[in-house]
């Protein structure tokens, strides 16, 4: 615990990877490019995995898991989803290493062991789940077909930062087939409202929902849906997609069903993923200069107890106190901490839990004891009182209630102070620099427009959100007609 963290208004960028390193959520690696991500940050993305994994099974999904490499001719079967990771694909050459004999007691790559076809590493798995769903739908009998996958990818990455961009990381992919259009449509609607769901209930991320532009669409889909959240710096960051794939897949694998009239047709698709980039929304939506800010829903720990004392039977009566407690919160599913070490002070260890972000700290020292009571101190507003010991767990099991919803009420208030409208490029353009976040703005529905928006301001647009009204306008740029706003940012 060496000096404090950087200051988000000073370096937010440093302030974030510091926090991620400081707080035990991830590393860098001695692999370029890839992430270790330590215990206290898979503990949390181990309780997104259990919510949004129970949100799947509710909706009617199944997991299965699908081969890590993918033969490049299948790869290459579906053009468009082909040529859109290309750039990106790591890829498996030779089959065995040998005895370099040019260097003693190290290895080379043996010649002779050339792959016949290259294998390409999953930078998702479209191609190998479409080739394996072409033998299991025969019939409409067959139908629908909803699957999970949770899985690692790669996308070869260069410039890489903890959880938002890195080489390898962990994510689930859904991929679903249909009998018609409708119901692909309804399925990818259905996912994307689970993903704001979670994300609003669990993350306390507001977000909005929204389709993709034909430029932002994923490859290989006829429509991207995606949810949108704004970070504390005014980026957007984009928290989850969901993809309606008409029958480009079915068609590029050959996936056919005989209908109810005993007719023959290409089935409909979906898939649709949320990874560990969630892990940095949820740090940088809501984190302070001190540490973490963890909505309790998603924290592995959610009251820490420190007890206070000088002697050591005060602390054996402190224990024997908490050790009760702890069985009364942990009876509520709360899961709790006792912190008692003898080689940390209180304040170090307030500092510790504070910057880990743990949302209540109960700190109970012999006096407390006589009175009592027990000094609560709440990590999203700092606040501290002195509560009675007598029904702690019920009061401790509101408090993390109103903690959640805290959280999300401020993140809310955040980006509802940081979206404007503007009507001119010129206005548009000092917004982003000065007060950056979502920028509502009239666009003429070209390519050619959002392209040069982006080129010149590096803002994209975002979604063209599903609630938004019709309005007629016209585009800030072109000062074409327009028929609504859509959402601007710079992103992540």
């Amino acid at each position: 615990m060496s000096k404090g963290l950087p200051k988000r208004s000073e370096d937010y960028s440093l302030w974030y990877n510091e926090l991620v390193k400081r707080a035990g959520l991830a590393e860098n690696s001695g692999v370029r490019g890839c992430m270790v991500i330590k215990p206290y940050g898979y503990a949390i993305w181990e309780k997104m995995q259990r919510v949004l994994d129970d949100m799947f099974k509710k909706t009617g999904h199944s997991n299965a898991y699908f081969p890590l490499f993918i033969p490049k001719s299948m790869f290459e079967a579906e053009e468009k989803n082909a040529e859109g990771f290309a750039k990106e694909c790591a890829v498996v050459t030779h089959y065995r290493l040998q005895n370099d004999p040019d260097n003693k007691g190290k290895l080379r790559v043996d010649p002779e062991a050339r792959l016949e076809e290259e294998l390409v590493v999953r930078p998702t798995s479209e191609a190998i789940i479409w080739s394996t769903y072409k033998n299991w739908i025969q019939s409409y009998r067959d139908l629908p077909l909803l699957i999970n996958q949770w899985a690692n990818v790669v996308r070869w990455e260069m410039r890489t930062r903890l959880f938002l961009r890195t080489a390898e990381f962990l994510w689930q992919e859904g991929h679903t087939a249909h009998a018609t259009a409708e119901e692909a449509v309804a399925e990818t609607v259905q996912m994307l409202n689970v993903y704001a769901d979670f994300a609003e209930n669990y993350l306390a991320l507001p977000v909005v929902k929204g389709v993709k532009t034909p430029n932002e669409r994923f490859a290989g889909a006829l429509d991207t849906y995606c949810i949108e959240g704004l970070m504390q710096d005014g980026k957007a960051l984009q928290a989850g997609t969901s993809h309606f794939l008409g029958q480009n897949f079915a068609q590029a694998f050959d996936v056919k069903f005989t209908n109810k009239e005993g007719k023959l047709e290409h089935v409909w698709g979906t898939s649709w993923g949320v990874s560990t980039r969630l892990m940095g929304a949820l740090v940088m939506a809501h984190s302070d200069d001190e540490g973490l800010v963890l909505p309790p829903k998603l924290a592995p720990i959610q009251v820490v107890f420190v007890p206070i004392f000088r002697k050591d039977e005060e602390l054996a009566q402190i224990s024997e106190k908490v050790a009760e407690l702890k069985q009364k919160l942990e009876a509520k599913g709360i899961s709790v901490k006792y912190d008692d070490r003898d080689t940390e002070r209180p304040g170090f260890k307030f500092a510790e839990w504070e910057l880990k972000g743990v949302p209540v700290r109960v700190a109970i020292g012999p006096r407390d004891l006589e009175n009592g009571t027990a000094e609560v101190a709440r990590r999203d507003t700092k606040e501290k009182q002195s509560l009675q010991l007598e029904g702690l767990e019920n009061t401790l099991e509101n408090l993390l209630h109103d903690i959640q919803e805290n959280i999300y009420n401020k993140a809310l208030q955040f980006r509802q102070e940081n979206t404007v409208k503007v009507d001119s490029y010129e206005e548009f353009k000092r917004v982003l620099d000065e007060k950056p976040g979502f920028v509502l703005a009239h666009w003429d529905g070209t390519p050619e427009t959002e392209e040069r928006i982006k080129e010149e301001t590096k803002a994209t647009i975002r979604c063209i959100a599903l609630d938004t009204p019709e309005e007629a306008g016209v585009d800030m740029v072109t000062g074409k007609p327009s028929s609504r706003r859509v959402y601007f940012a710079r992103a992540y």
